[in-house]
């Protein structure tokens, strides 16, 4: 799968985070995240591995009750089942891999335009 480079398919699931599936294969995808400074993702878990990289800006991960200050180049892994949250402390933008693939994260589960809020990670 290619996708090319496109402002269009973002979504949100909680307030002031805007995200878009870039690519899925069969036991990966990749999304890109826009979070707005002063935005909280909030404590969550999922059966997936999630690998990220931070493109711009700056967040503070809580994992497994541990602090990260994440900052541009920063990369990261949560394991599987394990609790995550986030606090965006300057406007970012990352890259996350999951695995297995989020099946919520499909493009054709992800209808919900940019604006109208699930309030779930």
């Amino acid at each position: 799968m290619f996708t090319n480079l496109s402002p269009d398919g973002y979504f949100s699931r909680v307030s002031g985070i805007d995200q878009k599936t870039l690519a899925h294969g069969e036991r990966t995808l990749m999304a890109e995240f826009h979070l707005a400074k002063g935005s909280l993702l909030p404590a969550h878990s999922h059966p997936n591995e999630q690998t990220g990289y931070l493109i711009s800006g700056r967040m503070i991960f809580t994992v497994n009750g541990r602090r990260y200050d994440a900052r541009p180049g920063d990369a990261w892994c949560i394991a599987a089942g394990v609790e995550h949250s986030a606090e965006i402390i300057e406007d970012s933008v990352a890259v996350e891999v999951f695995s297995p693939v989020r099946e919520d994260y499909l493009p054709d589960k992800t209808q919900q335009p940019t604006g109208q809020k699930e309030e779930n990670a």
